[in-house]
């Protein structure tokens, strides 16, 4: 099996993962569908040659000794790839996520002007959230490309691994990997506050430590972007103060409803024509009301604070799926499928 060849060919073909493992033939997601790529299924000796091909000797020896491996790979010519090497009962595997070379702009991906504006905050947290797959980096990397042609600023990425590379334009930008450049992204984010940042972007929040710090960063000056697996704003919310002890969330409560300025959800669906996906968000601003439904703990009526903030630039998930089905992109059953509450769908 030449590696090099399938990740080319998967490009090629519009993929957004490739997934190779003992046992199996090469399989590729396509709009959301996984389709097997290749005439043979990979023996397990096939699949370690191909992480002999892809990560360095140090790694290997990690590899072997039953660590996962995550690392980004650059194919020349084929753009990136963020890489996944793990073990599983048939052998070796691994995981690719195709990310292009070319950063789209705000309007190829549709992108709302409350969320752009997003991007001009002088400080404070924005948070983008959805399942695995859902194009969340994609997003944050269309907001921060913007400010590097919009400001004059200098911007700490920590990512693990480094997906999209973004250039300077107006700003600086400095890009960290976990395990290359930095130990952990609680780590980079401790050092970051004496690096003279003015926006920071905290690959995935991922405990307490890493919540903390981004959380005081946003409420002293800086905006932080930063992604969550979670599907919607109330989840959202719950999430980071569930982190926390008991004694500390009520703390935690107020520094988020003063830090935070947005959460957006999103979600990824095929669109009819069968020729691509199109996103659904659910867009959340804060407001001094939904602010003060964090601090009081009354996270579950957010929902309807979302509904009756349109004229803000708010936008619940139904509706934001109703909207695609009545531009005929998306089906009702998909709509459905993805919808936090679908009976509001109908009405």
């Amino acid at each position: 099996m030449d590696i090099l060849e399938v990740l080319k060919n998967a490009v090629e073909k519009g993929a957004s993962d490739v997934h190779i493992a003992a046992g199996m033939k090469p399989t590729v997601r396509i709009h959301g569908d996984i389709v097997s790529f290749g005439q043979a299924a990979l023996t397990d000796e096939d699949v370690r040659k191909g992480i002999e091909v892809i990560i360095p000797k140090t790694q290997v020896e990690r590899f072997k000794k039953g660590e996962e491996i995550d690392c980004g790979y650059s194919l020349d010519g084929s753009g990136r790839f963020r890489v996944n090497i793990y073990h599983e009962k048939r052998g070796c595997a691994i995981a690719f996520r195709v990310i292009s070379s070319k950063i789209p702009s705000p309007d190829e991906i549709g992108i709302q002007e409350s969320i752009k504006n997003l991007t001009r905050l002088p400080k404070g947290m924005v948070l983008v959230t959805g399942p695995t797959g859902s194009g969340k980096s994609t997003l944050i990397a269309c907001l921060i490309d913007l400010i590097t042609r919009e400001r004059k600023a200098h911007i700490i990425t920590i990512e693990d691994p480094i997906e999209y590379l973004f250039e300077d334009n107006n700003c600086i930008v400095s890009q960290r990997e976990v395990g290359v450049h930095t130990g952990s992204f609680a780590n980079a984010l401790k050092y970051a506050l004496r690096q003279d940042p003015d926006v920071v972007l905290v690959g995935e929040m991922r405990d307490l430590e890493t919540i903390s710090t981004a959380l005081t960063m946003a409420e002293t000056g800086h905006l932080v972007f930063a992604t969550l697996h979670t599907t919607d704003a109330a989840q959202t919310v719950d999430r980071i103060i569930d982190v926390f002890p008991a004694y500390q969330q009520q703390q935690v409560r107020m520094q988020l409803s003063g830090a935070l300025r947005a959460v957006i959800s999103q979600e990824l669906l095929a669109t009819l024509d069968g020729k691509g996906r199109v996103a659904a968000r659910e867009i959340m601003i804060v407001t001094s009301a939904i602010a003060n439904l964090i601090r009081e703990g009354h996270t579950h009526q957010i929902y309807s604070a979302i509904q009756t903030g349109k004229n803000l630039g708010m936008c619940s998930m139904e509706n934001a799926l109703a909207e695609l089905c009545k531009f005929g992109l998306i089906s009702p059953e998909a709509a459905a499928a993805k919808a936090n509450n679908p009976e509001a769908l109908k009405s």
